[in-house]
């Protein structure tokens, strides 16, 4: 989008553009800092212009090639490089770094993968990506093939049954046509669910392997230009990928408990390897360019139903035949190693009991230059502009961490270990979880968030200019939607929407807030700028990062903008600025979905009762937040401590100690990941899993306990309005 006169000043360098833009956007505006005192958003204001002109390209892009110039799975001596550069580049920015060691099971590497075809004839089939002269990281021998992480091990040559994206639907389907898929080597594409899924009811089913293919249809010359001239799967790429589906995250043999190191006294009884439950057969992903030499020689008498047809330029077909056969090998050695958890303090002035949490985690499958190293990029530069800040004196009021994980990749594991080792401290202390992994992928913001802090994305937003346009973020937020990723599912519960929004999705699997949110309570929001991807692949480079991700460099100083006023409006509030009122808006839109799925199959099934319990509950929600505005309108802090405290527990309301039947580890009745499809959300998960068995048995339980969760909350609301000065006669109460 072209300036407008005023503001035509791109032949400025980057930084000086962006801080000028912003300083020039916030003189015509002065914002109304929710959370704040009248008497202390000047300086907050001034606060926040100060932190926008400390952004460079240049220390951004700086970053991004020391995360991202080599290979750094976790397990290795480059990511433990990469672990250190994290470490020293926090402590010389001012911050208190510690560095938290976890031994946690994990596969060494890929091992041995071999795929061929036997029959018709023998021919292997490729399993790396190709070497490309443009790309000079492509050739870096430390690259691996494409492998599943968490596969079984074994032999196996068999025929073929396709299953689509390998869902649980697809397989009821497929029972429902009369395939099975017992003996058989399953054929699946990503996308739909996560990966780990597919190979959790192919073997369910007595599948004895799984392979996994990106489809061009997904991902690929169907959707437009492949790489390296585009940035679409070609025909050699391929989606790495974790398969772990224990019920709940973390280290496979410690649920529950923090992994410790095992030299250290406290260090927890492991679970024995073999009692976990860990995929038995072998799974393994193609690229198409292999993947369509078994679909083409595909010869069953059954073409798939409507909507299972990919890419590839066949019919695709049910049953492979008796005359084609496959081999799949699949050796994966699995160990216990060790991991490293980085956090940055700035301690807080004030507060310094009251925690704000950032966080992203660093290893990678291959580069790892948008996923998740863009992120870690950008909160390093965040923390270098905050501690030039607190260097001149302007500490934050509450601490703020700053966290790197690490064995995120391979199932979630290092961001669950630490939340685990400080569960009882979070719980008291945390104010809020940011997760920023792959935070600047492209050029279109996103965001995910729990319904209190959905108003701070949207008001920080607000004040950030988007480069070169006369546009702030969120201007530019809701002209355009982020894509998202073709090859994830992109979620099972609909956003709550409000008019006049841009949408903000639902926090679901796949990344580091699972644990702080759906574990502990913690308010939770995950955002960044979106774009293209060649996901989990070799190919997320810097050579891709320069030619598609953000070729300007602008982004990471803009999203580090955004991020730094969340962060910092949390950590200076007078009042946290939770959106209190939003609780009950959501919760009647996810009440009415959770209805809508269980009369599907129990029609009379009505859940007024819950609704009629988030309506009085919306009665303290409104007084509670007139009570506050009020309370910070007449210049009142008395009574912060106790006051934010009472805050920071309203989202644990929903956290029942016996979890949700899926797993009791997650523990939030709010929101989880959907346990059939991994990446996508459930939000009320107790009710959305009794309707995925189309049960009833469980309701009458199921509804006592959300309705003590919701008046949990009211109750809470209600406390906190007495608190600020409201009558205890407003609103429902007991």
């Amino acid at each position: 989008m072209k300036f407008s006169s005023l503001l035509r000043i791109t032949a400025l360098p980057a930084t000086v553009a962006l801080s000028t833009v912003v300083a020039l956007a916030q003189s015509t505006t002065s914002p109304t800092l929710s959370g704040f005192v009248p008497a202390r958003q000047a300086a907050q204001v001034k606060l926040e212009t100060d932190f926008k002109t400390k952004q460079s390209s240049a220390a951004f892009k700086n970053h991004l090639e020391k995360l991202s110039s080599v290979p750094h799975i976790t397990g290795t001596k480059e990511n433990e490089q990469v672990r250190d550069y994290i470490a020293e580049t926090m402590r010389k920015a001012g911050w208190q770094v510690d560095i938290y060691p976890h031994d946690v099971l994990l596969p060494k590497g890929p091992g041995e993968i071999a795929v061929e075809l036997v029959e018709p004839i023998r021919q292997p089939l490729n399993i790396r990506e190709f070497l490309f002269k443009e790309d000079k990281y492509s050739s870096d021998p430390r690259l691996t093939p494409g492998y599943n992480a968490w596969s079984g091990s074994g032999d196996v040559t068999a025929e073929v049954v396709y299953a689509n994206y390998g869902r649980k639907e697809d397989f009821e389907q497929l029972k429902s046509m009369g395939i099975s898929v017992k003996g058989k080597i399953v054929l699946a594409r990503y996308g739909g669910n996560f990966r780990g899924y597919k190979a959790q009811w192919a073997q369910a089913d007595g599948a004895i392997g799984v392979i996994i293919f990106t489809d061009p249809a997904d991902s690929g010359y169907m959707r437009g230009l492949t790489f390296p001239e585009g940035p679409y799967y070609s025909e050699s790429v391929i989606q790495r990928g974790s398969l772990l589906t224990t019920p709940y995250t973390g280290d496979p043999l410690t649920p529950g408990e923090a992994a410790l190191p095992l030299d250290a006294k406290n260090t927890p009884k492991r679970l024995d390897q073999n009692a976990v439950g860990l995929h038995k057969i072998p799974v393994t992903p193609l690229p198409y360019g292999s993947a369509t030499e078994i679909l083409k020689r595909m010869a069953g008498t059954k073409a798939v139903p409507a909507g299972w047809q990919g890419g590839l330029p066949y019919t695709y077909r049910l049953e492979g035949g008796k005359d084609l056969k496959v081999r799949l090998m699949v050796k994966q050695e699995k160990t216990i190693q060790r991991i490293y958890q980085v956090v940055g303090t700035l301690t807080g002035a004030e507060f310094p009991d009251e925690w704000i949490i950032a966080g992203c985690h660093y290893d990678a499958w291959s580069y790892g230059a948008t996923d998740p190293n863009s992120g870690t990029a950008m909160l390093l530069s965040m923390t270098e502009s905050l501690g030039k800040l607190a260097k001149a004196g302007q500490r934050p009021r509450r601490t703020i961490k700053v966290c790197h994980w690490d064995a995120e990749e391979p199932g979630v594991i290092g961001s669950a270990e630490w939340s685990e080792q400080f569960r009882d401290e979070l719980t008291q202390k945390a104010v809020a979880y940011m997760n920023y992994d792959a935070a600047v992928s492209g050029r279109t913001f996103g965001a995910s968030a729990s319904p209190s802090m959905k108003k701070l994305i949207i008001e920080a937003t607000q004040s950030v200019q988007y480069p070169d346009s006369n546009q702030t973020v969120y201007q530019h937020w809701m002209g355009r939607k982020a894509a998202g990723n073709p090859t994830r599912v992109t979620g099972s519960s609909a956003p709550a929407m409000v008019v006049g929004e841009p949408t903000i999705g639902n926090l679901g699997g796949g990344s580091d807030h699972i644990a702080p949110y759906m574990h502990i309570g913690i308010p939770a929001l995950s955002a960044g700028m979106e774009g293209p991807t060649l996901y989990h692949s070799q190919y997320d480079d810097l050579y891709f990062y320069d030619k598609f991700a953000d070729p300007t460099y602008k982004m990471g100083p803009m999203m580090e903008q955004v991020v730094g006023t969340m962060t910092l409006r949390l950590a200076n509030a007078d009042l946290v600025p939770y959106d209190i009122a939003r609780y009950p808006t959501d919760l009647e839109v996810h009440l009415k979905a959770a209805e809508k799925a269980i009369q599907a199959y129990a029609p009379t099934y009505s859940i007024s009762p819950l609704l009629s319990a988030v309506a009085d509950m919306k009665k303290n929600a409104d007084a509670c937040e007139m009570a506050r505005q009020n309370y910070l309108k007449s210049g009142r802090t008395d009574k912060l401590v106790e006051l934010n405290k009472e805050l920071r527990l309203l989202e644990r309301s929903f956290i029942d100690p016996k979890g949700n039947a899926f797993g009791g580890w997650y523990k939030s009745l709010y929101a989880s990941s959907d346990p059939n499809s991994g990446y996508a959300s459930w939000m009320l998960p107790g009710l959305l899993y009794e309707a995925s068995l189309k049960s009833t048995a469980n309701l009458p339980d199921l509804e006592v306990r959300y309705k003590k969760a919701i008046q949990t909350l009211s109750d809470k609301l209600l406390v906190l309005s007495q608190g600020m000065g409201t009558p205890a006669s407003v609103g429902s109460g007991k």
